[in-house]
């Protein structure tokens, strides 16, 4: 009897190969993104710009 086929699947033993959703441990997100407050800031900001006067 071949024990080497019986049993689940194996787990992945590869590291991710994307960083972006993992937390990196500093103050800003990684990739260069804004942090939620200043993504809100900068859109505040535009839809000020936009209205008529």
């Amino acid at each position: 009897m071949d024990y080497s086929k019986s049993g689940g699947p194996k787990t992945a033993k590869n590291p991710t190969r994307h960083q972006e959703g993992k937390p990196s441990g500093k103050a800003k997100p990684p990739g260069g993104r804004l942090s939620k407050q200043e993504l809100l800031a900068r859109m505040k900001a535009a839809t000020e710009a936009k209205k008529p006067v």
